[in-house]
């Protein structure tokens, strides 16, 4: 038996692939859909008629369309629903990492809030502390200096040792430790240079030697005082040189050094052999204030030099075109100045003319006993 029957899940599908390959949809006209079935023939019975027949059914292409568009606002709201959901847990994580950002905020400012309250105690604490320092009394000096000391101490102490002592020189306002000799030629001696290797580096700027550096600092304003240079040698052979009278200009004149009359066995380098030599009255120079009175540059022997604290690797001294003496030479000088002397200088101790290779220098000072 053959027979047709309509099925409409069947007729979508065709029905949207005719739309998407351009097949015309008439609303006055209807789609018709058949399918074939047979069944076996069943005993004893004969086809009706004779013949095969057809039948066919119809369907509107309005409800094609009505189904259609319903399937579409299932999709489009399935679609909506799904964006809402994404925007919600959208937010909600922009939600919590702001507020995560926002407790690491709160958490540093506490932080610096706690810093800014230690560092106001510690403040407080300094100047508390500067206040009580200053309110202190000041230390007791034992003299002027150690030539002042030296007679105080002198008539009630059997024998003063050398060593550290606290002075208040006259014109200042303070009071500092000082190293006094007591026991060489008479004592009463204030150290202001002690070299016992000459490996003491004086490469410094024009502000330390204002302000004093090494273990002791020690500065002398107007007062004149003996000036005495001990010199030891390579192979320790003892020198000196004193002079009677040794004082010092005040910052303003450049600490210009004056000096009185020579005595001793080194030589009176600091005068040298002629006035071009001549480092007495000279200010004192340094390696970023120069005075030296080259201008613009001093011709020593067959060489030119524009700066003779460069010439003396850096060096702070009373330069006058610099001279026969520098007792702060530095120990590179040797090298960089390709073999020319200008380690610890005093020209003027020489033997068999050579000058003398010197490793240990002491100026020293004292109090000249005057009316005034």
């Amino acid at each position: 038996m053959m027979w047709t029957t309509t099925v409409l899940l069947m007729v979508l599908p065709h029905l949207l692939s005719s739309t998407t390959t351009g097949i015309s949809t008439d609303f006055n006209q209807s789609v018709t859909v058949s399918e074939e079935f047979s069944d076996p023939p069943v005993k004893g019975q004969k086809p009706l008629g004779g013949s095969k027949g057809r039948e066919t059914c119809s369907i509107p292409c309005d409800v094609t369309v009505k189904l259609l568009r319903d399937e579409k606002h299932s999709v489009c709201g399935q679609l909506q629903q799904s964006l809402l959901a994404f925007g919600r847990s959208t937010r909600k994580l922009i939600r919590d990492v702001m507020e995560e950002q926002q407790r690491a905020l709160d958490t540093l400012g506490a932080q610096v809030t706690e810093l800014m309250t230690k560092v106001q105690t510690l403040s407080s604490e300094v100047q508390r502390s500067n206040t009580e320092m200053y309110a202190v009394k000041p230390v007791q000096s034992h003299g002027r200096d150690c030539s002042d000391i030296k007679d105080n101490l002198e008539s009630v102490v059997p024998k003063i040792p050398s060593g550290i002592y606290i002075v208040h020189p006259e014109n200042t306002d303070s009071s500092f430790e000082v190293f006094c000799e007591m026991d060489y030629m008479g004592g009463g001696w204030t150290v202001i240079q002690r070299r016992t290797d000459g490996l003491t580096d004086f490469k410094r700027p024009w502000s330390d030697y204002t302000d004093g550096f090494g273990h002791l600092a020690v500065n002398q304003k107007d007062t004149r005082f003996q000036l005495h240079i001990a010199l030891v040698s390579n192979d320790d052979v003892i020198s000196y040189a004193s002079y009677d009278d040794f004082r010092l200009d005040s910052e303003t004149q450049f600490f210009g050094i004056h000096l009185g009359r020579y005595a001793g066995s080194a030589g009176d380098a600091f005068r040298g052999y002629d006035q071009d030599q001549n480092q007495d009255t000279a200010p004192f120079s340094a390696s970023d204030v120069d005075n030296d009175g080259c201008n613009p540059f001093c011709s020593i022997g067959n060489r030119t030099v524009e700066s003779c604290s460069t010439q003396h690797n850096q060096t702070g001294w009373w330069f006058n075109q610099c001279g026969l003496a520098n007792l702060n030479g530095s120990p590179e000088d040797e090298e960089q100045n390709q073999g020319q002397r200008t380690h610890i200088l005093w020209d003027t101790w020489r033997q068999n003319g050579v000058a003398r290779t010197i490793k240990s220098v002491t100026m020293k000072i004292r109090r000249i006993v005057t009316n005034n």
